[in-house]
């Protein structure tokens, strides 16, 4: 009988994890199963390109995984039952030995008043494309805010910036302009938005949405024809409603190698997950954490079912990648634990760069089974020492 593997999305985590599992169990022992809401991978870290009008190269999930041994189901998952373990979907319900959830996050509303009813999101490729729409729509001097001064918010603000240099184009963001960047990094940002022509309003939290403007804590208002919110993103609510152990953040909480610390037949990777880097801090989500983790999780689950050696490999980071529209751009370096040091590189370099680091992420999304052995191996050990106890992770105070 076979062990029954579903991966739930197939995002840069998800991906990555249902190709490497396919590849080194034996199709005799192991199935694999990948199920996303739609028929193709989607890069994720360009939704502001395809805001801003660019085309991004179609990358359909039967093409990618042809000749892998993955089944696909295209299907939406609306719900979990962890001890059943059971997966329900929109056309039927699937039954597991080993579950790996890779459902990501969305965008993030923070429920301020009008958010969603007034503003644009880029965190789904639906949502990208309908702000692009809308952009395609406005004349010559109308205002577009983006709220936020994250990583989504600067590229997205940037990218808009450059491609429509007609409109009126702001940024709003809670504290300071790339305030966690080192000086070199914050000038360089700083003298991009100026060239751009990209209005920053500094300290200056979003507390209400309206048709055509944006109230700020302060009581000032920012005309805004279109608002664009990018303040963040929040995991995809299915979890919440299981009984597996999460974060208050609403992500699975795992080991060092994905699992689960109260369900140890799952494991959960990406932004779903919550999982400690260097210096005890939970990683951040985002494409730089997702593939590493859905490497770590399909080594452990193979290493567990055939009696390999489990990897402890540590998941840490090196560098921001930030795109400020197709000729600019920033990397900047950073400590094991996210935190930035003085060297950074910018300008056309950095743009080239940051494409790269997309293009290379993209192409082993769609490329999971590259660099691994074409010999698959056995499973070994019973079902039932898979299902000890995971060992729960530090306290995070």
């Amino acid at each position: 009988m076979q062990h029954r593997i579903i991966v739930l999305g197939a995002g840069y985590a998800g991906t990555i994890a249902a190709g490497r599992l396919a590849r080194r169990l034996r199709r005799e022992d192991a199935s694999v199963t990948l199920v996303n809401a739609e028929p193709d991978f989607v890069e994720r870290v360009r939704m502001h390109q395809v805001a801003a009008g660019q085309d991004l190269r179609p990358r359909p999930l039967d093409k990618m995984y042809a000749g892998t041994g993955v089944t696909l189901r295209i299907a939406k998952v609306t719900a979990v039952d962890p001890d059943r373990k059971t997966v329900s979907l929109t056309d039927g319900e699937l039954e597991y030995d080993t579950l790996v959830y890779a459902l990501g996050s969305g965008w993030n509303s923070h429920d301020v008043p009008g958010a969603a009813e007034h503003a644009y999101e880029i965190a789904s490729r639906p949502g990208a494309r309908k702000l692009h729409t809308r952009l395609a729509a406005l004349g010559p001097g109308a205002t577009v805010l983006v709220v936020g001064g994250g990583l989504t918010g600067i590229e997205a603000v940037t990218e808009i910036a450059e491609s429509r240099p007609d409109l009126d184009v702001a940024l709003a963001t809670s504290g300071e302009l790339g305030d966690w960047l080192s000086a070199k990094g914050r000038a360089h940002l700083r003298k991009v938005a100026g060239r751009l022509g990209i209005t920053v309003h500094e300290n200056a939290p979003v507390t209400r949405v309206a048709p055509d403007h944006a109230e700020l804590a302060d009581g000032r208002t920012i005309p805004a024809t279109v608002t664009v919110w990018t303040g963040g993103f929040a995991v995809h609510p299915i979890a919440a409603a299981t009984t597996l152990t999460l974060a208050p953040t609403g992500q699975i909480i795992v080991d060092d190698t994905m699992r689960s610390v109260s369900h140890p037949d799952v494991y959960a990777i990406g932004d779903a997950a919550q999982a400690m880097g260097p210096g005890n801090k939970p990683l951040r989500m985002s494409c730089a954490t997702g593939g590493p983790m859905g490497w770590q999780a399909a080594d452990a689950i193979v290493a567990r079912l055939t009696g390999g050696k489990l990897p402890h490999v540590p998941l840490r980071y090196f560098n921001q990648c930030i795109s400020l529209g197709r000729r600019e751009g920033l990397i900047q370096y950073v400590t094991a634990d996210d935190r930035a040091v003085s060297a950074a590189l910018t300008g056309r370099f950095a743009a080239v760069y940051k494409e790269l680091i997309c293009k290379g992420a993209a192409w082993f999304s769609s490329n999971p089974t590259f660099g691994l052995p074409s010999s698959r191996r056995s499973i070994t050990q019973p079902i039932t020492e898979m299902h000890t106890p995971a060992q729960q992770p530090a306290r995070q105070d």
